[in-house]
C-alpha cells in the first residue's frame, strides 16, 4: 500500500493528560559491551554512572551520562548477531511532574496500551510507567531521574528502591527524592 504523505502530514496531536518535555534516554542492545562503552566514553566523551552485572541484567548493562541526568544512553550487552539496526531496547520521555506519570498510566490504560512495568527502577531511581507502542517498541514515561553534579557522585546501589507499582514508588522514596502528588486522588487503592 502506498504511503499517503498528505494524510501523514495532517495527523493531529492528541491532548493527553501529560506533556513530554524531552526524550530522556535511549537504551541499545550491543554485542560487545566493553567495546561499545569504550566508544561512547572514549570517542563521544560520555561518563559511566552505573553498571548492572549479568545477575541483574543478562549481558550486563551500563548507564552513561553526557549531562547532569543519571543516564542519557544505556547499553545492554549480550546481542548475539551482528547489528541489524533494530537493537533498540527502549527510549524514554521525561515529564515535569509526578502527577503526569500517574495520569499517563491512566491514559495508557484507557487507550489499551500494553503496560509492561510501573514503579521505580534501580539505577537512576526514576518513577516510571513503561509500555509498548503498536509495533512492540518499549517506551517509558518518567519523572525524578537522579541528577549527577560536576563532582560525578552517583547514588550508591544501597539507596536504590526497586518497586513495582507507582503507589509503592511514592510511599518508599530513596533518600533525597520527595515524590509528592499534587492530586492524591491519582493514587490507586491497594488491591
Amino acid at each position: 500500500m502506498p504511503i499517503d504523505t498528505e494524510k501523514l502530514k495532517r495527523a493531529q496531536s492528541g491532548t493527553p493528560p501529560f506533556q513530554v518535555r524531552k526524550i530522556g534516554h535511549v537504551v541499545l542492545r550491543v554485542r560487545d559491551l566493553q567495546k561499545s562503552v569504550d566508544f561512547y566514553t572514549g570517542v563521544l566523551g560520555f561518563k559511566v554512572s552505573d553498571v548492572y552485572p549479568e545477575d541483574m541484567m543478562p549481558g550486563g548493562m551500563v548507564f552513561m551520562r553526557f549531562g547532569s541526568d543519571h543516564h542519557g544512553v544505556a547499553l545492554v550487552g549480550g546481542l548475539k548477531e551482528p547489528s541489524t539496526g533494530s537493537e533498540l531496547h527502549h527510549f524514554a520521555f521525561e515529564v515535569a511532574t509526578l502527577d503526569e506519570v500517574f495520569r499517563a498510566r491512566r491514559h495508557l490504560r484507557e487507550h489499551g496500551a500494553e503496560i509492561t512495568f510501573e514503579g521505580r527502577r534501580r539505577a537512576g531511581v526514576q518513577i516510571a510507567v513503561e509500555f509498548k507502542d503498536p509495533d512492540g517498541h518499549w517506551l517509558e514515561i518518567y519523572w525524578g531521574l537522579d541528577q549527577v553534579g560536576p563532582e560525578g557522585r552517583v547514588r550508591p546501589a544501597s539507596e536504590w528502591r526497586w518497586l513495582h507499582t507507582l503507589e509503592d514508588a511514592v510511599a518508599h522514596a530513596p533518600p533525597g527524592q520527595v515524590p509528592v502528588l499534587a492530586d492524591p486522588s491519582l493514587l490507586q487503592p491497594k488491591r
